[in-house]
């Protein structure tokens, strides 16, 4: 196995072109979800420096760009507000969250993050944009509300309309006009974020020197933050690093699955988790935000030529050399300006091709991704997906269930009976109840199993024909043994029929099988029919041995 997933020389200038392009994509974004998470531009940099290359490098997306991005600010932005006093302890929960990836990746969870229902990530993706575009209204008007949270900022929002500073809206509106109006033939060339920083800049430069800008931007190498655990906040701080890593893995892999759909390439799930994790664990020392797997970058270097992670060390190696160089710069970027950058991710973020579909699709998967979305915007990230995943885990064990059920039946119709088997049946027809179960029957249906076969004392005997059951759990297994008691309770005989090994191992070690005689459990459907007519017959029924 390499060290470098991926790695190769044949596309170095594809890569090099690549790299350079995403990070011009990356560099007012990186400035934009530092201001957004309250750590400050500078931290947006750090993270798109120290993610972008250490994902790159020990991920498992070959032509992946990681960085910060839009869910993964909205989260810091909760936890730096969390503890605004407490600035080490933030970074150490990114610290944390980053561990929390590199042991998911070890435990091999990738390939069930991927599980997780499309409108359960379809509410929460739209939830989080609608939480950008909430936060970025207030600076957009030229006004500022730090700490507090979307409930807050739309109640301020009528008060804001009063009071904006029109010249520094009018700066955010002709941001947005330049990233939505920019013709796609020179975007192609130029990326329209990078076309709205310097038309916006230049404008309040010019026109409007009291808008509000970022000012002094620290450049060099970033100070480390050696982790502080605090052992009275400690549960809410595990608990918010869970939340950065899932989210943070659900994001990368999602992108990951982008990237693979562009190139025709397979991705490594685990080995991109260990990755990231390594990359937002050194963010944390650093005093950098958490990033993942950003779409958008991603596609830019991978059109532009980008397929190794050569791409990914040197989008984060021309950051490094912006952070140097152009600092003072940076500096004179209007808040408004990249307000107006943000609103556009949000808006992006927004799963407009599920809306869309909303008349046409499913209404329980509809509510669900509803609900996900209001949990997200009102309540709690991690609420919010725990009930869309429980919600969509019931919904889907119910379905299950049903069809589970319709592969019951009881009575003779509908079943391929060979003739020998049909005479025994027509001769005892008022004497044997048989019932026929396919499948595999879990606990979902165990309820219902009980229910469907409702045993009288209308028969003499109970057949259960078990030939084509694939798997039985202990909820199943349990049902089975209560109908098989119910049916003894009333002076039944009971035979089984047909049980695959590993159904029977299950019956087995749950004690199932002793409800019944050993010798009323046969391996054909035509040896259980003879034994039970010459039981009903009173003749002595032959061995089946």
């Amino acid at each position: 196995m390499k060290l470098v997933h991926g790695l190769t020389f044949d596309n170095i200038k594809g890569d090099i072109f690549g790299g350079i392009t995403a990070a011009v994509v990356a560099l007012p974004l990186a400035l934009a979800f530092g201001v957004a998470s309250g750590a400050g531009p500078i931290a947006g940099l750090y993270g798109a420096i120290i993610i972008g290359f250490f994902a790159a490098v020990f991920g498992g997306t070959p032509s992946q760009i990681s960085g910060p991005t839009g869910p993964m600010t909205v989260v810091m932005t909760v936890i730096i507000a969390k503890y605004i006093d407490q600035p080490a302890a933030a970074f150490t929960v990114v610290i944390m969250g980053g561990l929390f990836q590199i042991l998911f990746g070890t435990l091999r969870l990738g390939r069930y993050i991927n599980l997780v229902p499309f409108p359960v990530i379809s509410g929460f993706m739209t939830g989080i944009g609608c939480i950008i575009i909430i936060l970025q209204l207030a600076p957009l008007l030229g006004l500022s509300h730090p700490g507090e949270g979307v409930v807050a900022s739309l109640m301020h929002l009528p008060t804001d309309i009063v009071s904006a500073d029109w010249k520094t809206a009018l700066v955010g509106v002709l941001t947005l006009a330049i990233v939505y109006l920019t013709p796609k033939s020179i975007g192609r060339i130029i990326p329209t974020p990078i076309i709205a920083l310097v038309a916006g800049t230049a404008v309040v430069w010019l026109s409007f020197p009291d808008t509000p800008i970022l000012g002094e931007i620290p450049t060099g190498f970033p100070e480390l933050h050696m982790p502080v655990i605090d052992l009275v906040t400690w549960t809410e701080m595990v608990s918010s690093a869970l939340v950065l890593a899932l989210l943070g893995s659900i994001d990368s892999l999602l992108t990951s699955l982008v990237a693979d759909g562009i190139t025709r390439t397979h991705h490594e799930s685990d080995r991109e988790l260990i990755g990231q994790g390594i990359g937002n664990a050194i963010a944390g020392l650093f005093g950098a935000i958490p990033g993942a797997g950003a779409t958008m970058r991603t596609v830019v270097n991978v059109r532009a030529g980008g397929k190794t992670p050569i791409s990914g060390a040197v989008h984060a190696l021309v950051l490094l050399g912006v952070l140097f160089g152009l600092g003072p710069l940076a500096s004179l970027i209007p808040h408004a300006v990249l307000a107006g950058i943000l609103i556009k991710v949000g808006i992006d973020i927004i799963d407009w091709g599920y809306l869309k579909r909303i008349p046409r699709a499913p209404k329980a998967g509809v509510i669900i991704m509803m609900v996900v979305l209001g949990l997200t915007v009102v309540v709690d990230l991690i609420v919010a997906v725990s009930v869309g995943i429980v919600a969509a885990s019931l919904l889907f064990v119910k379905r299950m269930s049903d069809l589970q059920l319709e592969n019951v039946r009881t009575g003779a119709d509908g079943l391929p009976y060979t003739a020998q088997e049909q005479s025994i049946l027509n001769d005892h027809a008022d004497e044997i109840m048989i019932c026929h179960i396919s499948g595999p029957m879990n606990f979902g249906a165990a309820k219902g199993l009980t229910k469907q076969i409702a045993v009288t004392s209308d028969f003499k005997v109970l057949v259960i024909d078990l030939s084509d059951v694939t798997f039985v759990d202990t909820s199943a297994s349990m049902a089975i043994e209560e109908i098989m008691v119910s049916a003894t309770e009333l002076g039944l005989e009971v035979i089984l029929i047909g049980i695959k090994a590993n159904v029977k191992k299950t019956l087995e070690l749950l004690g199932v099988t002793k409800v019944i005689p050993a010798e009323h459990s046969f391996e054909t459907r035509m040896d259980a029919l003879r034994y039970t007519a010459a039981l009903l017959d009173g003749s002595e029924p032959r061995n089946k041995d």
